[in-house]
């Protein structure tokens, strides 16, 4: 288990919290085919694991949500030989029983991001890979039940809505989105998810509830500077739930990394190409995604 390579991807809020957490740390800068990821990788240890935490919105959270180089980090996680990832956010609660401070371990995505590389396989050939289960099923599973023995409010389902930002909802469209069954609305979760299935990676995010977007109207005594506290205290609570979580997953003698799990075959029938029609230089680019 110590050999294991868990990868642990922070969001707002989290990203400074658990890096502070890591010890034995050492900062690595992966070159990838699709750029550099965020920021360099933070890998070290966290109880018995080894992790390799990256900070998804970069050193003093400067990339916004559009400009985060999603495909640069899934790919250099994977080039580390990250076979497992953990993934944090926080989000827009569009359900009353998902409180403010609350956890979500997003089973189901909605992507309506435009704007982002969403495959690796751009030129390379048709590649399909199977998406009805976007979340490791057996992972968060991990996370469902270790949150059971903690004190930590953890919803075990819900539908991330994935916007592509950086403006927040209109009314609306937060009403539409509550009314297509999302629970949560959010800017980064894809297309982090699609890209680590193409990667044959598990992968499985905790979401953070923040604020109800604006479904939901503020009370109206509130000023702007009142309810921005409000939204940064409740992500605050959040963030430490989510580290709580995280912290004793990773401490944990669970099996992270299955070799058998479904995830880890998901390129198996996903190329419709011909080999002999894949350049060998692009099969060779890639080739860090097939193993």
């Amino acid at each position: 288990m110590a050999e294991e390579l868990v990868g642990i991807i922070g969001g707002t809020g989290l990203g400074d919290a658990l890096a502070e957490q890591i010890v034995d740390a050492e900062f690595v800068d992966v070159d990838t085919p699709f750029g550099r990821p965020s920021t360099a990788i933070c890998t070290g240890r966290l109880g018995e694991r080894r992790i390799a935490f990256l900070n998804r919105h970069g050193k003093g959270h400067k990339l916004s949500p559009s400009e985060v180089p999603f495909a640069a980090n899934i790919f250099a996680l994977k080039k580390l030989g990250v076979h497992a990832v953990i993934s944090s956010g926080a989000a827009g609660s569009l359900r009353e029983e998902i409180a403010l401070g609350d956890l979500v371990i997003v089973d189901q995505f909605i992507d309506k991001t435009f704007k982002r590389t969403s495959s690796f396989f751009g030129g390379f050939g048709a590649v399909h890979c199977e998406m009805a289960e976007p979340s490791c099923v057996r992972l968060g599973g991990i996370l469902e039940a270790t949150a059971s023995r903690l004190d930590v409010k953890t919803h075990s389902k819900g539908t991330y809505v994935c916007m592509e930002g950086p403006q927040f909802s209109t009314r609306a469209e937060s009403l539409m989105h509550r009314s297509w069954g999302g629970d949560l609305i959010g800017m980064t979760a894809m297309p982090e998810a699609k890209l680590a299935r193409e990667a044959q990676m598990c992968y499985a995010m905790v979401a953070l509830a923040s604020d109800y977007d604006c479904w939901k109207p503020h009370e109206p005594a509130k000023d702007k500077q009142s309810l921005l506290q409000e939204i940064i205290g409740n992500l605050q609570s959040a963030t430490n739930n989510c580290l709580k979580l995280i912290e004793a997953v990773l401490r944990g003698d669970d099996e992270l990394i299955s070799e058998k799990c479904y995830c880890r075959g998901s390129l198996d029938l996903a190329v419709w190409t011909k080999q002999r029609q894949i350049e060998q230089g692009d099969k060779e680019k890639l080739d860090v995604l097939f193993e």
